[in-house]
C-alpha cells in the first residue's frame, strides 16, 4: 500500500558491491558496465561456455593493482564499475567432466563417453539423451585450465562451484525449443527447456568441488559456493578440506599464559607470529580456501554454528540476494540475516545481465539488509563495502 512517504535517497556514492552475479550470460550487457551505479561486480563463471567470456570482461573492466585504490573511495570518485573475476565450475554442468584418473577404458587412453555420463547420471540415462550431450572434458584439463586463468588474474575468486542435489538437466533441443532461442544468450544453459528426470550424482558433483577448492587453497583463493538442497553435505565436503588444519581453542587459562609470554618477548624485541592470520588468509598453500562465500545462503539457521565455530580456519561469509532469499514472504531469511555476524554478510544481485535492473536488486536487497539489521543506509552500506572487500582481498590486503 502506498503510504506517501518518499525513500530516503540511496546513497551510491558510498560504494555498493555485487559479490555474485552472471553478466556473462547476456553477453551485450558488457556495454552496460560502465553506465552502473555499483562500484564493483563478482563475475562468475559456470561451464565451458563462459570460462573465456568471464576472461573478455575481466580483461576491458578488471580490478587492476593501479586501480585498486579507487575501490576504497567513499567520496563518489571513484570512476566506472570495476569487475573482479571467478573461474570455477558449477554442479548443474558437473556431468561434463570426467575423472581422467579413473574414466579411461582399460588399457587406453580414450574415454568412454558413454559409460561416463551412464555412471554420473541418475536414473542412468537412455543413448539417445546421452548423444544428445557434449563430449565430457578431463577434470586434469580443466583444472589445469583454471590455474592458469587464476594465475593470469591476480585478484580472481574460485566460482561458481558446490553441490545441487535438486537441479535436473534439461532434455535435448527439439527443432521448436531452437525455434524459441533468445538471440544474445550465452549457450550451454537451460534457455527454457523442458527438465528431464536425471540429476548429478551427489559423489561426483562433490569430485569436481574438491578439486576445485584444493586449487583455490594452494594458490590462496578465496571461493563463491552454491548450495541446494545439500546443506549438510556443502558443510562436510568444506569440512575435509580443512581436516587436521583446525584453529586450536585455547583455555582461558593457556591464553592467560601466552599473553604473559608475548608481553616478556616483546619487553626483550622477540617478534612472534601466529601462521593462521585471522581473516582466514594463509601463509603457505594450504588444502582449503582462505574465504568462502556462500552464496544467496538459504541453509537452515542452525548451521551457521558450524561455519562460525572458531576452530573453523577459513572466514565463512554469507551472501543474500533479492531474487532468491526475499523472493517469498518466509520469516527464514529475515531470522537468517539476524543471526549472521555483521562482519560476515554480504549482497548480491545474482542476475544474468548487467546494466540499471542489476542496479536496481542491489539497492533492494540492500535496503532490506539494512532494515532487518537496524542501520541506517550510510552505516549498512559501508559495512557492506567492508567486508566485500575482506572476502575478496583479505583483511591484511584492504587499506
Amino acid at each position: 500500500m502506498e503510504t506517501g512517504v518518499e525513500k530516503e535517497a540511496f546513497p551510491w556514492h558510498r560504494g555498493v558491491y555485487d559479490a555474485h552475479c552472471h553478466p556473462t550470460d547476456t553477453i551485450a550487457s558488457q556495454e552496460d558496465v560502465p553506465k552502473m551505479k555499483a562500484r564493483a561486480l563478482v563475475i562468475m563463471s559456470t561451464r565451458g561456455e563462459d570460462q573465456d567470456l568471464v576472461r573478455q570482461f575481466a580483461d576491458r573492466y578488471g580490478v587492476q593493482s593501479d586501480t585498486l585504490h579507487t575501490l576504497w573511495d567513499r567520496g563518489g570518485h571513484a570512476g566506472p564499475t570495476q569487475l573482479v573475476p571467478s573461474f570455477g565450475w558449477h554442479p548443474w554442468f558437473s556431468h561434463q567432466i570426467f575423472d581422467d584418473s579413473t574414466s579411461f577404458r582399460p588399457g587406453t587412453h580414450q574415454l568412454d563417453a558413454a559409460r561416463h555420463y551412464k555412471a554420473v547420471l541418475t536414473p542412468s540415462p537412455d543413448d539417445e539423451f546421452v548423444s544428445s550431450l557434449p563430449e565430457p572434458r578431463p577434470l586434469s584439463g580443466f583444472l589445469d585450465q583454471l590455474r592458469g586463468s587464476l594465475i593470469s588474474f591476480p585478484f580472481a575468486l574460485v566460482g561458481e562451484i558446490g553441490l545441487d542435489r535438486s537441479f535436473r538437466l534439461p532434455a535435448h533441443w527439439t527443432p521448436s525449443d531452437e525455434a524459441k532461442r533468445k538471440e544474445g544468450l550465452t549457450p550451454g544453459g537451460r534457455e527454457g527447456r523442458q527438465l528431464t528426470s536425471y540429476r548429478v550424482q551427489i559423489d561426483h558433483q562433490r569430485k569436481i568441488m574438491k578439486a576445485q577448492l584444493h586449487l583455490a587453497g594452494e594458490l590462496g583463493r578465496p571461493v563463491s559456493v552454491h548450495g541446494v538442497a545439500a546443506h549438510g553435505m556443502v558443510f562436510e565436503t568444506l569440512k575435509d578440506t580443512w581436516q587436521g588444519h583446525e584453529r586450536k581453542i585455547r583455555s582461558k587459562r593457556e591464553r592467560k599464559r601466552r599473553s604473559s609470554a608475548a608481553n616478556a618477548a616483546h619487553a626483550h624485541q622477540v617478534t612472534t607470529f601466529d601462521d593462521k592470520p585471522e581473516d582466514g588468509g594463509v601463509s603457505a598453500p594450504r588444502p582449503y580456501p582462505p574465504r568462502i562465500c556462500l552464496h544467496s545462503y538459504s541453509g537452515p539457521l542452525d548451521a551457521l554454528k558450524q561455519y562460525l565455530d572458531p576452530a573453523v580456519p577459513a572466514a565463512v561469509y554469507f551472501s543474500f540476494s533479492r531474487l532468491v532469499n526475499f523472493s517469498s514472504r518466509s520469516d527464514k531469511a529475515v531470522n537468517v540475516v539476524r543471526a549472521v555476524p555483521n562482519h560476515r554478510i554480504l549482497v548480491e544481485s545474482d542476475l544474468h545481465s548487467a546494466g540499471a535492473a542489476m542496479d536496481d536488486l542491489l539497492e533492494d536487497v540492500t535496503r532490506l539488509i539494512c532494515e532487518i539489521k537496524g542501520w541506517s543506509l550510510v552505516e549498512g552500506i559501508d559495512t557492506l563495502a567492508r567486508n566485500w572487500q575482506n572476502f575478496v582481498f583479505g583483511e591484511s590486503n584492504v587499506k
